[in-house]
């Protein structure tokens, strides 16, 4: 299972995207708990706002598209954590 993040927008408007194979981490059965406890379904769709990012969020078969006032508690966990392995590449 594969999770790609992308961030665009911001005051440059440059676009950044990190990439983890669940599969492939020693904790992937908490990655998979995460997952599996995202409110995918959830999401409304939010105005977009100047000089703020915006983050796509994929984990075949889901896709949400949050602002960056819309990322916080599992979310925001996701994500530092998808930067994080990128990171430590």
């Amino acid at each position: 299972m594969k999770v790609v993040v992308s961030r665009s927008g911001g005051f440059a408007g440059l676009r950044t995207t990190w990439e983890v194979q669940v599969d492939d981490q020693p904790d992937r059965s908490a990655w998979a708990d995460l997952l599996a406890g995202l409110p995918w379904d959830e999401v409304s769709a939010a105005a977009p706002q100047p000089d703020r990012f915006v983050y796509r969020i994929r984990c075949a078969p889901h896709e949400v598209v949050l602002g960056e006032q819309q990322v916080f508690g599992p979310w925001q966990e996701l994500i530092d954590r998808v930067r994080t392995v990128n990171e430590g590449r």
